[in-house]
Order: C-alpha cells, then structure tokens, then sequence
C-alpha cells in the first residue's frame, strides 16, 4: 500500500552488509532499511510497518466499508439524497479516529523504543510516520469518496482522475527525496502530497460534475444525527478488514523468531507480497459484487442479488486460476525479484502449490467479504476472521512451524487453513441469510436501517 514502510527482501537485503545502521530510499514512497548481521534495523521497521498499516491505512479503509452497504443500499432504494449524508457522517468519523492515530504516530518512537528496538532507527521510523500524518488525513477523506463513487458504479473516469496524481506524485517524490535534504522524510512527505491532490481532484468532480447533483447536495448538519448509527457499523467493518490484515504481519513477525530466520522471514515476505498482490485483483472484484450487491438488495431484489453473487463466485475462481497458472510456470523468475539467493529461491518453488492454494481461497474470501459487506453483516466477518484466522489458523501455523518444525511451510499450511475455513464460513453465511425484507424503512437516520434490508 502506498505510504507504507515496507521492509522487501530484495536482492541487496541479502548480501554482506557493513556494520553501521543506514537506510536506503526509494523515491515512491518506500523505505528499505539496510541490514546489519543483527538484523536490528528490519525488525524496527517491520514494526513501523506493523504501526503504518494496522493503526492507519487498513484501520480507515476497514471504517470507510459502512459505505458498502449504507450508500449502496440507498442508491438501489433510490434514496438518492441520503447517499451524500453518509458520505459527510463518515469523513466525520474518519477524521476523529485519524486524529488519534496521529497521536500514536507521533510518539512512535518512544512505542518502538519501549518494544526493544533500535533507539536510532526508531527514531528515523518516526520521523516518517511524522511526515505521513498529512496523508493519513487526507487517506481518511479519499477511501470515503471512492466508496461513493463505487456504490453508483462510477469506475472509469476513477481511472483518468487516479493517473494524474500517480504520474504527478513519481516527480514530486524524487524531487524530494534526491533534490532536497529531506531525504527518506522526502518519501513521505511526497506521498502526503500525492494523496491530497488525489482528494481535491475527486472532490472538486463530485461537486461540479452533473451526474452527482441527486446524491451530492452539499454540506449540512444533518450527518451529525445518523453518525452513531454510521459508527457502529464502521467500527465492525474496521475490526473485519484489521483481523484480515493482522494475519499477514503476524506470519513475518512468527518467521523473525525462527532459527535462520532470514531464509524464513524472505520466504514468508515473498509469500505474503505475491498474495496481496494477488488480492489487488480479488480486492476489486469484491468491490464490484459489493456494489452490485447492495444496490440489489437495496431495491429489493434478493433472488438477483442471489444470482450477483453465483456469478461473481464463478468469475473469481476463473481469475484466480489464472493468476496461479502464470504463478506457477514463472515461479523462478517471480522469486528472483525478491532476492538473487538460490537457496531462497528455491524454498519459494516448494511452497509455490501451497501458495496457489491460499490465492484461490483469497479470492473467493475476498468476494464473499463484498457480498458481506454489500448485506450490511460486517460484524458476522469480523467474528469469522477472528475465529478462523486467530483461534484456529495462527495456532496451527505456530504448532506446526515450531513443534513440528516444518518453519516457513508450517506456517502458511496454517494461515492457509485459516483461509479455507474463513471461505467456507463466509460462504455458510452469504447462502443461507439472503431474503426479502418485509417493511424496508426509509429512515435513514434509525439504527437498524441495515438491518431492514437483510435478515
């Protein structure tokens, strides 16, 4: 994710470092710390990263999912006006919890410090996460309009107005980072810059453009009287996206505390980096039948919504077939991204089954996670990713890594079998709980507005 600090095991991070702690700096928006034998300087990033995205990017994107089913539902009812007020209530929200997050980033330092890290190294972790607080605000503000965007299916003109700040954002970075005495304090301002021009761009087209003046009528105090109702189910949604997040950094944080563990801690990074990206794909489809989905039930069309997600289910194992049939036939030159190590390259192409098997069930979770949120049942996923992932899949993962001593591999049979039971929970709930609702409210300011659509 962009804005992260992010600790990739690429092909330097392997080979013989001198002694002294440094960084090095991407002009993206990455930084990649330079690795000493102990390893002091990974480990106090990964727990920024860690901090980055749990408590920041994840956490706003998982509160933005309200929208899923407050503004899809709506616009499938036709309650067009009510779409921009739960656009307001949560920007609302988002600022608040943004606000305490700062907070936590700010004293960063102290946090990584009292968990035994580098006192030199956290302290340059903090400083980016310091510069990164203006992008976080304005983070919060962006994944809320696109969620509004998203639920009146308005994708393509997203694709032009998403380019120019991208195409901007690869100067501005390198200005900052090589033309200035910034540095890798550089990287993160640029990516605060980036991410307030991409909310002007889509904030000055929701007012202006024509095709919003039904569900945009400008700002009011009306959100303050449906905020509680939009907070309850933002902070389910927060938990479900942040227990599906948590799983991923607690496999690399496992790995750290493996013997050799810089084979293992490589192997399980490569892993999870070709899963998420992998779920940039699935993510999207979520997106879609989410959209679809809520409008549908939104104008009470349940057997249709049925029908969305039947299809959808299809299109998504076709796409994640494919995705690990290139994955498998260029399994080696994938790997060699990473690192140039053919020890590590190796043991990537042993686990390449295991991690196709995680890929497919990624994407069908990622769908039925749309198909959740688009029914308004984010606290159902949150107790199934926490049931399925930490009660069942992580301790599995830690008994067969370290009792079983099946490392890496243990771990992701682990995660893995997380991931299948989480599908075939998600999969239990979304067949059974979909019907017609029989006195659909159109008060959007009760409570229990989500639940007059879905059983």
């Amino acid at each position: 994710m962009e804005g992260e600090i992010y600790v990739p095991l690429n092909k330097a991070a392997e080979e013989e470092e001198e002694e002294e702690l440094g960084l090095r700096v991407h002009p993206f928006g990455f930084c990649n710390v330079r690795r000493p034998p102990r390893r002091g300087a990974a480990r106090c990033f990964q727990s920024c990263q860690f901090l980055a995205s749990i408590t920041g990017f994840t956490f706003l994107v998982g509160l933005s999912g309200a929208l899923d089913t407050l503004c899809g539902q709506d616009f499938g009812a036709k309650l067009y006006k009510t779409l921009g007020i739960h656009l307001q209530a949560s920007c609302i929200i988002s600022f608040f919890f943004t606000s305490l997050v700062s907070i936590l980033w700010w004293y960063s330092d102290a946090i990584l410090t009292f968990l035994h890290q580098d006192p030199q190294i956290s302290k340059q972790a903090s400083l980016y996460l310091k510069y990164l607080i203006p992008g976080l605000f304005a983070y919060g503000f962006l994944v809320n309009m696109l969620r509004f965007l998203q639920m009146q299916s308005v994708a393509f003109p997203l694709v032009g107005l998403s380019l120019m700040p991208l195409t901007i954002h690869v100067g501005i970075a390198y200005a900052l980072v090589h033309c200035t005495d910034l540095a890798f304090k550089g990287a993160a301002l640029a990516v605060s810059i980036s991410l307030w021009m991409a909310v002007i761009i889509l904030g000055v087209y929701i007012l202006h453009a024509n095709r919003f003046k039904d569900t945009w009528s400008g700002f009011s105090w009306e959100p303050f009287h449906s905020i509680f109702a939009n907070l309850k189910l933002a902070l389910v949604s927060a938990a479900m996206a942040c227990l599906d997040e948590w799983a991923f950094e607690l496999l690399v944080l496992l790995a750290g505390l493996m013997p050799n563990s810089t084979i293992n801690t490589s192997l399980i990074a490569m892993c999870a980096s070709t899963e998420n990206f992998s779920f940039m794909l699935s993510y999207g489809l979520g997106a879609a039948v989410s959209t679809r989905m809520s409008n549908e039930l939104g104008g009470g069309n349940p057997g249709q919504a049925r029908r969305v997600m039947t299809v959808a289910l299809k299109l998504t194992t076709l796409v994640a077939f494919a995705v690990i049939l290139v994955l498998v036939l260029g399994a080696h030159v994938w790997a060699g991204l990473f690192t140039n190590s053919p020890v590590t390259v190796a043991a990537f192409s042993s686990m390449t089954p295991l991690l196709a098997l995680s890929i497919v069930l990624d994407f069908i979770q990622a769908t039925l996670s749309g198909v959740t949120r688009g029914c308004g049942w984010q606290h159902n996923g949150a107790w199934i990713n926490l049931t399925t992932f930490y009660l069942i899949g992580m301790p599995l993962a830690v008994l067969l890594a370290f009792k079983f001593k099946l490392y890496a591999q243990g771990l992701w049979i682990g995660f893995t079998c997380g991931l299948g039971l989480q599908v075939v929970s998600l999969l239990l709930l979304t067949r059974t709980r979909i019907k017609l609702p029989e006195n659909p409210s159109t008060d959007i300011h009760e409570e229990q507005h989500v639940a007059n659509y879905v059983a």
